[in-house]
């Protein structure tokens, strides 16, 4: 039997990924979730580093990384410097700070490109969730499990939750656009 619900919770789930993706991105404004995705390779596996260091946002273009463990302070500060974050950690001991320099015109209209198209993969994903879901009602159709109206009910019911889906989806990328032109 066709289950609209999972399809609905699959597209909800590609937009959680998406949003997890725009919290990374770096604004000018200290933000703990910018290191989100950066994995240092500590005790033989790559691990995000609030697992190896507390993080701390004293002032609104710092970023303190507290690393618990000395031995790991250099495997942070190389992951930090790999990562495409563009910053530049400063040791001092086991703490190290990641000053976040303002966004310069050029770095804005980069980032604004990076969010079109992160947007635009996601957009793709919840087009290909719309075309699974309608894939499964046309075997339906042709095994005669549900019946011409119905799939056409449950067709549009489908393309519903994706232009829902959609324009979550718009409403994230022109507020974080905002976010990064707002200076």
């Amino acid at each position: 039997m066709f289950n609209e619900k999972s399809y609905n919770l699959k597209m909800d789930k590609t937009i959680e990924v998406f949003s997890k993706e725009l919290s990374s991105l770096r604004t000018g404004r200290a933000n703990s979730a910018m290191l989100d995705l950066v994995r240092v390779n500590v005790y033989g596996q790559q691990m995000p580093i609030s697992q190896v260091a507390s993080i701390t946002t004293p002032e609104p273009r710092m970023i303190n990384i507290q690393v618990w463990d000395q031995n790991n302070v250099d495997l942070v500060d190389a992951a930090i410097k790999k990562s495409e974050l563009g910053l530049n950690p400063q040791i001092d001991g086991q703490l190290i700070r990641l000053p976040i320099p303002e966004l310069n015109e050029e770095r804005r209209s980069e980032l604004k490109k990076m969010i079109k198209s992160m947007g635009e993969k996601c957009k793709i994903s919840v087009r290909n969730i719309r075309r699974e879901a309608n894939d499964e009602l046309k075997k339906l159709l042709k095994s005669k499990d549900i019946g011409e109206d119905e799939e056409k009910s449950l067709e549009k019911n489908i393309q519903n939750i994706t232009d829902k889906h959609i324009s979550i989806i718009d409403e994230k990328i022109s507020s974080k656009e905002k976010e990064i032109m707002t200076i």
